[in-house]
């Protein structure tokens, strides 16, 4: 069958089975993605590759990469900004296509007696090794004219796994027998030589390199054999830096067929007694609901929110359902809520943000700017 005729909308039974797998069942390195992908959803590979080409070629997938888990890459934190709502667009705009280190991009409310519901323009940030994330920050508040911003770094992950079709179904409560797992954000460093297989392995594909010998061109990017290029790609699972193998879907805009996928992002925020994060964090993310969860300091703007978390749905009423039911385990597990609150998403666009110093520093350069000036 011609690409052209393959069903390409989320809602079609084989294009469900594989991206219930594909979005985010594929961890970390995996030398046949497709196989993988092929194997877990039952569905042949052949079908499975023809499938996956045409939802990206339609625009029903966004990108297909190999992610990293940047925190151990880079140093980042969730950025909320203040800034005039005559700016915000604008704002919002320069953040998406004019910074590269800026990743997920979304415009929030929440009802506006709400603590920190002046922070409009939501961010995720980050900046390579050696350089100040405080410093890039200061340099985007006056770019765009902000009046101010909150940095929250991540000091643990409970969860990271966008999927979205596997999730349409889920009552509100489901969760995993166990708890979640903890994720460190410490960095690790590596050498020049794995940072130039790591910058082929990370850049997502063109239909037309979509093929099951999925890994021999990036090699050849690279400059090394392919068992190099193994050899690197596995070590760097290794020490714990690479994510999954994913194809992502646009969260709100409408697919093929005028489907969404998604239409509301909500990003919860729960206060809980000090010393008790990690116990909370790991509660909340075992719940199936949760794209992300995470120890973030949200400091007095934010009444000192402490776990953070994202859900996304197609129902509102169903994610407040979801988060009342997250609320309520917590309580069983004897962990107190002093404060909560939900930040709902608009406008949003999302990239993968770039962690390469080359990169930063080239950034710097092109803008009169020495970027040794922004070192930490």
């Amino acid at each position: 069958m011609d690409v052209a005729e393959v069903p390409v909308g989320v809602d079609d039974p084989l294009n469900a089975a594989i991206l219930r797998v594909s979005e985010d069942r594929v961890s970390g390195f995996v030398r046949d993605p497709f196989g993988a992908i092929a194997l877990a959803s039952g569905v042949d590979v052949e079908t499975v590759m023809g499938r996956i080409k045409a939802m990206l070629k339609a625009g029903t997938i966004r990108r297909v990469r190999q992610t990293l888990l940047a925190t151990n890459l880079a140093h980042g934190a969730l950025v909320a900004w203040q800034i005039a709502p005559e700016r915000l667009d604008a704002a919002f705009d320069f953040m998406f296509r004019e910074d590269p280190f800026s990743g997920h991009v979304v415009v929030r409310t929440a009802d506006p007696a709400t603590p920190g519901s002046r922070y409009r323009l939501w961010t995720t940030l980050k900046v390579p090794q050696g350089y100040s994330l405080e410093k890039h920050a200061e340099h985007l508040r006056a770019a765009v004219g902000a009046e101010r911003f909150q940095l929250m770094p991540a000091k643990r992950l409970f969860a990271l796994g966008v999927g979205h079709v596997r999730r349409r179904a889920l009552e509100p409560g489901s969760r995993s027998e166990q708890l979640a797992d903890v994720l460190d954000t410490r960095i690790v460093e590596l050498s020049a030589a794995e940072w130039h297989v790591l910058a082929a392995l990370k850049r997502e594909f063109a239909v037309d390199e979509l093929e099951r010998d999925l890994w021999r061109r990036r090699a050849a990017e690279a400059n090394v054999s392919l068992e190099r290029f193994y050899a690197v790609a596995e070590s760097l699972h290794a020490r714990g830096v690479i994510g999954r193998f994913s194809t992502f879907l646009e969260h709100v805009k409408a697919t093929a067929g005028n489907q969404p996928v998604t239409r509301y992002n909500a990003l919860f925020h729960w206060q809980v007694a000090p010393g008790r994060e990690i116990a909370a964090g790991r509660e909340v993310g075992r719940h199936h609901i949760m794209t992300h969860a995470y120890w973030r300091e949200g400091g007095p703007e934010f009444r000192s929110v402490n776990v953070m978390g994202v859900a996304h749905g197609l129902d509102k009423a169903l994610l407040l359902a979801h988060k009342a039911a997250i609320d309520q385990h917590l309580s069983e597990a004897g962990i107190e809520i002093g404060y909560t609150n939900v930040f709902w998403g608009g406008r949003s666009e999302i990239k993968p943000s770039e962690i390469s110093p080359l990169a930063f520093a080239e950034f710097y350069r092109l803008r009169g700017v020495d970027p040794e000036e922004l070192r930490a």
